[in-house]
């Protein structure tokens, strides 16, 4: 029988990253909404994300939903080591969601509306990269269960990533508004985005040096020879992108800050891949023990295999359509 397995590992290894990218440039823009005080100038921040924001999002329920159905026993052991973290990060997308369509409301208090708009992205920012530092750390496991407990969380490790993913995803916004905007404001983002680069090189060294240290099986991954060979590409292409990332912000590009933080997210991406393959719930939880049966994937094949071309069309229809700088008398309709 055909194995499924490595299939619905790119599938879900898909929706995460598509989440990460697209979602995290619309709550880096949330963040970053937070420093500037101009009431025009945030209107024009928030109009830039208002047309896509909320399909963003369809890449986290398939992601989830995904890892529900087709490996049921890494949901089992994941979900209740980050069950506070995934609360704060939805009630954050929940609050920055409603702010959309109330700020705007005739009467309301715009203010208060802003800040959910802002702290709410600051949350649910902060919240995914301690998700994402726990699946890193690893999850205590006694035989087929999670043996620790809902505030293994609160550790230097994952909140460390938790901080820097808030640069990650400032470094997306900002970037994106410098491709979507211009004036004062473009000139701005250029200015933020110099910071957040550097945040994010900070961050990315330090998590680097600390993850090997921490587990001797990674730092065989990347240091033994001759696989460090072979994967030697990832930090070169890393410091490569930062370096035309930080040039094109101060020549006055606008499209290329923008693919390159894109670039580099995509190489943090294949980077965590390579040190955690092919543990879905690390250190010991593999993508085959923790898949459900071979007919329950093939049922479940058959309806992704047409969701997904529907919605990967839909995204790119859809930014197509909304291509081009932001204009300040475009207003919002949900």
């Amino acid at each position: 029988m055909l194995d499924l397995v490595p299939l619905w590992a790119a599938i879900l290894a898909l929706a995460v990253f598509m989440y990460v990218l697209l979602d995290g440039f619309d709550l880096g823009v949330g963040m970053v909404f937070l420093v500037r005080r101009d009431p025009h100038d945030r209107d024009m921040m928030i109009n830039s994300v208002a047309p896509v924001w909320d399909f963003n999002e369809t890449w986290l329920i398939l992601g989830g939903g995904g890892l529900l159905a087709v490996f049921p026993l890494a949901f089992a052991i994941i979900v209740p080591a980050v069950y506070f973290p995934i609360l704060f990060m939805l009630l954050g997308l929940i609050f920055r969601g409603v702010a959309f369509e109330f700020r705007e409301v005739v009467g309301a208090r715009k203010w208060l509306w802003d800040r959910a708009f802002g702290y709410g992205s600051l949350v649910a920012t902060f919240s995914q990269g301690i998700v994402l530092g726990m699946f890193i750390q690893g999850f205590p496991i006694r035989g087929r269960v999670f043996s620790g407990t809902s505030w293994d969380w609160v550790a230097p490790f994952p909140l460390l990533v938790g901080v820097g993913l808030v640069f990650g995803y400032a470094l997306q916004g900002t970037t994106w508004l410098v491709l979507k905007t211009e004036g004062d404001l473009q000139a701005w983002a250029r200015r933020m985005a110099r910071f957040a680069l550097i945040g994010v090189i900070a961050f990315v060294l330090l998590i680097s040096i600390w993850t090997p240290l921490k587990d001797a099986r990674i730092a065989a991954r990347w240091f033994d020879f001759p696989v460090s060979f072979v994967f030697a590409p990832v930090p070169v292409l890393t410091a490569f992108l930062a370096w035309t990332l930080w040039t094109s912000l101060a020549k006055g590009r606008e499209v290329l800050p923008f693919l390159c933080s894109i670039g580099l997210f995509f190489l943090a991406f294949t980077g965590l891949v390579i040190s955690l393959w092919p543990f879905i719930a690390p250190p010991s939880v593999t993508l085959w023990d923790a898949s459900a049966a071979p007919l329950s994937q093939q049922f479940l094949l058959i309806g992704t295999m047409f969701l997904l071309p529907v919605i990967v069309l839909y995204v790119i229809w859809s930014y197509w359509v909304f291509r081009g700088k932001v204009r300040g008398d475009m207003g919002y309709h949900g």
